[in-house]
């Protein structure tokens, strides 16, 4: 088995597997230094070190305990913390940073002023604070086979030493402990928003036992025991409601903006927020196994997972630096051979270019982009599986949405309401609604919620009766009424020309017709359809503008039907009729005719489509664990708006990663060749390379940004 870094520990791995918070991990190559630390002990089979996190999962036989990896973390000049809690006191790279400043300050001064005082003897104090915890590192570095910043910036600061250059060394290793500072306090902020969404679900549950309620550890909570959750409180386990009514914030889990009413037997998530009123759960998933916990676990999984542009940056590293060191050195020892220039001028010219050879800023430009934005979407509700599926999802220029369940909210509902021969659409409503109040048929539903909808009370009806393949009978104020299809009309001889036209005319926009009729004469017509998603052509104008440049809309439903919807929210172009695999073959010749095709659906019935794109997008994700474990992308809640959004996110993304490799690489570029005429002194060396490291952090935490349409 392999020991890898970059990919998270499989599930299946029958072995014990410590995890621990290492302190002082900012970047990849001090990843790389854990990694070798760990990987030389026995019985270590797998390491993943997730820098962003701040943690490292080490899998191994049973003889590796958490004693002997510390102790090689802490060979490797890292510290290991027991728990998470942030100390607010002064760290020991703080104080040496500042003692290894002010004697340099002291030194400088005194120099400046000429004094009769030496200085040397402040800049070197300062130089070995300043390098207190670097030097060490960059020993291990050597030992390690791996040439970190750490280990060039020792061998720069003792050269410059060597040849003299007091001043110079103790300033260089200064502002280098003072950007090791600074990038620790940037990318703890990029921590701190994983952490966030590691802290939505409370620890602890109010259980309901015997008749008393009791506080527990919401890992001692067994499916089927009824939780308290009252106003104000986070839900600390998925479950449903069993009693009580209130709206929830479910913005952490689903992005969704608006809270969400629930009464029994609806659904609710861990990590959602409670309202008003308190609550009765009955508890549906153990702690591990809740929506919330599956999103942390795909997060920390996506976090792990490598991107094809920080593949690439890993392996133009390894090449890259090992190369300018040999530069380095041939510019130290080649014009003093060959054109018996200067040894000290070259020498130190080559020190400043070793300091500008770690590829720092470029190693990080990448995964600290790629890791704001996969939490930033989380954060929206949105679940990326990977870097490379964020990447996949910038490149998108096709997207195909499947229809019911997806363009349309998946069930009935009343979009026309004709009454014939004067009657008002309000009674054809109400009578309607009186006839199928007793119905369980979805029609029946969609008729009497449309009424509620309206305000409309049905009146009290006598007599129900279902009438199979046609409809439904009841006495209503007197009056045998029915509801049904043309079959229920044409059986009574009451289907005059009014109400032919009428069917005709909903058929024609592709709306299912009921009849509303007495013994004698039809009353009413209602149209009924499975309503488009509300948000549907705002979403796909959306799309539009983030540069996707066809839309389309597959559907097993009917040409009549699917034209009707496609041209509601203003699609490319539909397929009718298909199976899925029929599905799959559109998209797979979408891709053959060179688009990057996303497909958006269910996550479940939509499998082979999904699984033909570039990237699957499964939508409702909160309530469908199987989405969370077969799409690219899963959207928790059911807004729409949030494809765009996603791609639009995924482009920035990408943007963001291009700007910080052109950047690093062009800062390189310009300091390389300034240390190698001597134009940069060993100080703006080291300001150059931190600089560097701290602009393309800065730039990729913009990627934890709320996405706009």
């Amino acid at each position: 088995m392999s020991k890898s870094v970059s990919e998270p520990l499989p599930h299946s791995l029958a072995l014990p597997v410590h995890e621990l918070r290492v302190t002082g991990m900012d970047c990849a190559g001090c990843a790389v230094a854990i990694e070798a630390a760990l990987t030389r002990l026995d019985g270590v089979r797998q390491v993943q070190v997730d820098v962003m996190r701040g943690t490292v999962r080490v899998a191994g036989d049973k003889g590796v305990g958490k004693t002997d990896l510390t102790r090689a973390i802490r060979g490797a000049g890292y510290g290991v913390q027991a728990t998470e809690v942030e100390s607010n006191t002064p760290t020991g790279r703080t104080v040496a940073a500042v003692l290894s400043g002010v004697s340099l300050a002291i030194g400088l001064v005194l120099g400046w002023l000429d004094s009769p005082v030496p200085s040397t003897p402040f800049h070197t104090i300062s130089l070995l604070v300043g390098g207190w915890y670097v030097v060490p590192r960059g020993i291990r570095s050597v030992r390690a086979k791996t040439l970190d910043i750490n280990f060039l910036m020792t061998i720069a600061a003792i050269g410059a030493a060597i040849i003299g250059e007091w001043a110079e060394a103790a300033s260089a290793m200064f502002l280098f402990a003072v950007a090791q500072l600074l990038e620790g306090f940037a990318m703890g902020r990029a921590r701190r928003a994983i952490g966030a969404l590691m802290k939505l679900a409370p620890r602890e549950a109010v259980v309901v036992r015997d008749g008393k309620e009791s506080l527990v550890p919401v890992t001692d909570v067994a499916v089927g025991e009824i939780i308290v959750t009252r106003p104000g409180e986070r839900v600390p386990l998925d479950g449903t409601v069993s009693e009580g009514r209130s709206a929830l914030d479910q913005s952490p889990i689903t992005g969704e903006s608006m809270p969400v009413e629930k009464e029994p037997g609806s659904e609710v998530f861990a990590g959602s927020i409670n309202g008003h009123g308190a609550l009765h759960i009955s508890v549906t998933h153990h702690a591990e196994d809740t929506t919330l916990a599956r999103i942390l676990h795909a997060v920390e999984e996506a976090q792990a997972s490598r991107a094809p542009a920080q593949t690439f940056v890993d392996r133009f590293a390894r090449i890259y630096t090992p190369a300018v060191v040999g530069l380095a050195f041939l510019v130290a020892i080649g014009p003093p051979l060959l054109a018996d220039a200067a040894w000290l001028t070259w020498t130190y010219r080559a020190l400043a270019l070793l300091v500008i050879a770690c590829p720092c800023a470029l190693v990080i430009s990448t995964p600290v982009t790629i890791v704001s934005s996969l939490t930033g979407a989380a954060r929206d509700g949105v679940l990326i599986k990977g870097g490379g599926q964020l990447e996949a999802a910038g490149t998108i220029t096709a997207v195909v949405f499947d229809k019911t369940g997806t363009i349309t909210e998946g069930r009935p509902a009343v979009t026309d309401i004709i009454g014939i021969g004067g009657i008002t659409s309000e009674e054809v409503l109400r009578l309607a609604a009186a006839v199928e109040r007793l119905s369980e048929h979805p029609v029946a539903r969609a008729v009497v919620a449309e009424a509620h909808k309206r305000g409309i009370v049905p009146p009290a009806t006598a007599d129900f009766e279902a009438i199979p393949g046609q409809g439904a009978r009841a006495t209503v104020e007197g009056r045998v009424l029915y509801m049904g299809n043309v079959r229920v009309c044409e059986s009574l001889g009451n289907c005059h020309d009014g109400a032919h036209s009428a069917i005709d005319g909903l058929e024609a926009r592709g709306r299912t017709a009921v009849l509303l009729t007495t013994d004698d004469v039809a009353l009413g017509v209602l149209g009924i359809a499975d309503a488009t998603r509300e948000g549907a052509p705002e979403a796909i104008a959306s799309l539009r503008e983030a540069g996707v440049r066809r839309v389309l809309m597959l559907t097993g439903d009917n040409e009549r039907v699917a034209s009707e919807v496609a041209g509601a929210v203003g699609m490319d172009d539909v397929h009718a009729g298909l199976l899925p695999l029929e599905k799959q073959e559109v998209v797979a010749a979408l891709r053959r005719s060179g688009e990057r095709v996303a497909v958006v659906g269910d996550g479940v019935n939509d499998a082979p489509a999904l699984a033909a794109a570039d990237v699957g997008i499964a939508m409702g994700g909160a309530g469908t664990h199987v989405a969370l474990e077969t799409a690219d992308i899963v959207l928790m809640g059911d807004d729409l708006g949030q494809v765009p959004a996603t791609i639009q996110r995924s482009r920035r993304a990408l943007r963001l990663i291009k700007q910080n490799i052109t950047f690093s690489l062009l800062i390189k570029a310009v300091f390389l060749a300034l240390a190698v005429v001597g134009q940069a002194t060993l100080w703006m060396a080291v300001a150059a390379d931190t600089g560097a490291s701290l602009v393309v952090i800065g730039n990729g935490l913009r990627a934890l940004r709320r996405s706009t349409t």
